[in-house]
């Protein structure tokens, strides 16, 4: 795939006002999150859970793309069909996490880094094969982060480039600001050494965010003036996107933010605020399902509203009355 292709991908991917839904959970994740809802953690579950995410009545409506883990984009519907087929015919854009998650880093206590490096290249192109068009890494080292990038653009993939900041702990707004900028920097600079083009990526970082267990929990628009100014300083104009992780934040919280953003900022940036949102789209769907087939029109009616609350918020019209209409 050529640069124009990886560009025209990625913009499509922001097109319309739309997101990304993630659902690109490890498996483990996964059933910890069945297991808190006593839903049973199988394999046959977890593919009736994933359908009924694919298959949510006019997703594509507020929906670009969504990222899938290497267990669902080979999982079928209960009558065979492929779910690459079916988020195609949608017109909804696949994509992959391809990283292997964390492990300690040898030589320093408390730090991790993230395998899957080795094999990459070949993943990725059996990926594309696939029909992928994009593909997903969460780090926390920029040099790996970079690597990545460029062998996805290298099988003709779109990269998302996750830099991990956590909002656990009781830091304050201010360190989190700092410590996403500095983040930043290390992750373009060494994007920049592998020749990534940066039309034809885009960045899920954190918003700047009080730790979850900190005294002062700044206001919506704190928040989003707090955003804004860190990804100015070090986000160059080059890239078409940005689309936050919810990071454990409520969903109309998330909304929230990101609405605030776009509306006081939106018109003045250079690149997309959007959305690749997990549980802050998910939580309630997987809440009101609980595993019961019964219960699948009405998880999916809590889906499509979450995933209409994040285009509202891109289009700087969402508001609390969203939750309760």
């Amino acid at each position: 795939m050529s640069a124009r292709d990886l560009i025209a991908t990625a913009n499509a991917l922001l097109a319309d006002d739309k997101g990304l839904l993630a659902m690109d959970e490890s498996t483990p994740t996964c059933n910890r999150r069945f297991a808190a809802l006593g839903i049973p953690q199988t394999e046959d579950v977890r593919r009736a859970y994933r359908e009924l995410l694919i298959t949510t009545p006019d997703l594509a409506h507020c929906i670009s793309g969504v990222i899938l883990c290497g267990e669902t984009v080979r999982q079928k519907k209960i009558d065979g069909t492929p779910f690459l087929e079916i988020l195609a015919a949608a017109g909804i854009i696949a994509g992959i996490k391809v990283d292997l998650g964390t492990t300690p880093l040898a030589g320093h206590p408390g730090e991790k880094i993230t395998e899957g490096l080795d094999g990459l290249r070949d993943r990725l192109e059996a990926y594309a094969r696939m029909g992928t068009r994009f593909a997903k890494w969460r780090a926390v080292i920029a040099h790996t982060l970079a690597r990545y990038a460029a062998m996805c653009q290298e099988a003709g993939l779109v990269p998302i480039v996750e830099p991990e900041v956590l909002m656990d702990g009781a830091h304050t707004l201010e360190t989190c600001r700092a410590t996403t900028e500095a983040a930043l920097r290390s992750v373009f600079e060494q994007l920049h050494l592998q020749n990534v083009v940066l039309e034809g990526m885009l960045l899920k970082p954190n918003m700047v965010l009080p730790g979850l267990a900190c005294t002062r929990q700044e206001t919506v628009e704190e928040v989003a003036d707090a955003t804004i100014e860190c990804f100015r300083r070090v986000v160059p104009a080059a890239v078409p996107g940005i689309v936050f992780l919810s990071g454990g934040q409520s969903g109309a919280l998330a909304s929230a933010r990101l609405n605030a953003m776009n509306a006081r900022f939106g018109s003045q940036l250079p690149w997309a605020v959007a959305f690749s949102f997990a549980r802050a789209i998910q939580q309630p769907a997987l809440e009101i399902w609980g595993g019961e087939a019964s219960h699948v029109i009405a998880a999916q009616k809590a889906l499509s509203h979450r995933a209409s609350c994040n285009l509202a918020a891109r289009r700087c019209a969402y508001s609390s009355a969203m939750e309760t209409s």
